[in-house]
């Protein structure tokens, strides 16, 4: 392939405004749910982020139907997921895995249960997997929004979330409010997932939301580096994915978490200190 040939590969899709907004949306989601991704892997949240994911489906459809942005609706159902796993986990003996599969099963089902039975056009495909490519005016804004709001957040209280994510008991024994940083990382999981379901959709939210810092955490124990890391290969993934859709006419969303999954493989298999390669080699030398 020439250069020219590469060089047009790139360029065709920006002669359109929405492959513009496309990519611009896609990288921005990417660079917010990387960090918070780091997070969520340091705590070891995969399953409340996917518990969080679906339990907005309810909140968008109803948003809809009152005429409201749609953002309102699936931030206050993410959240009232979030506080319901913590009311049931503190109140029963059942645990918290157990606890956000009750939940997040619950709420998703009850919002299939309301596309199913109330007249709309909302396309439940693009909820479900994204729709980056036609995103309106009002949700790139929503998302700048949001995305501004959550980078602040995890940017200010940096050190007191990793503390908490890393070791919430010494966190709790110097005086954090654990309670607090605990709803405020769930409060910002959710934020992410509303900006990220333009994107990706509820379905495949969690892959942004886990892989970026999976990847990271592979190559690097440094959590700067880490974090450098995950915002590297989810604004690589999600420009590319975006690119590479474009051009193949496949979803979005799917293209971009491929690439991610690609990205974790090729980590765990290289990485030069805790890859399959390394440890294989490190065993063959130690007999």
């Amino acid at each position: 392939m020439s250069i020219e040939a590469i060089w047009q590969w790139f360029v065709a899709p920006l002669q359109f405004e929405f492959m513009i907004e496309a990519i611009f949306v896609s990288a921005l989601v990417g660079v917010v749910c990387s960090i918070l991704s780091c997070y969520m892997t340091l705590k070891g949240w995969a399953l409340m982020g996917d518990a969080v994911s679906h339990a907005v489906l309810p909140g968008v459809v109803l948003a809809y139907i009152i005429n409201i942005p749609l953002a309102i609706g699936a931030f206050v159902f993410g959240l009232g997921s979030v506080i319901s796993i913590g009311f049931i986990k503190s109140k029963t003996r059942i645990k918290e895995d157990t606890v956000m599969g009750l939940v997040f099963t619950g709420f998703f089902a009850f919002g299939l249960v309301l596309i199913s039975k109330i007249p709309s056009d909302i396309d439940l495909m693009h909820i479900l997997f994204g729709n980056v490519l036609g995103i309106s005016e009002q949700n790139l804004i929503q998302t700048i929004i949001i995305s501004a709001i959550t980078i602040v957040f995890l940017m200010i209280l940096r050190k007191d979330l990793l503390l908490f994510c890393f070791d919430a008991t010494h966190a709790r024994s110097i005086g954090l409010n654990t309670t607090a940083l605990y709803y405020i990382l769930l409060s910002l999981l959710a934020l992410t997932i509303v900006a990220a379901q333009q994107t990706v959709g509820i379905i495949l939210v969690i892959a942004m939301l886990v892989t970026p810092g999976a990847t990271a955490y592979m190559l690097s124990d440094d959590f700067g580096k880490m974090t450098l890391i995950a915002v590297a290969s989810g604004v690589f993934s999600s420009l590319m994915g975006t690119y590479i859709s474009y051009h193949l006419d496949a979803a979005t969303g799917g293209c971009i978490v491929v690439l991610q999954t690609l990205l974790f493989v090729a980590a765990m298999i290289f990485a030069p200190k805790h890859g399959l390669l390394i440890k294989q080699f490190n065993h063959s030398q130690s007999k």
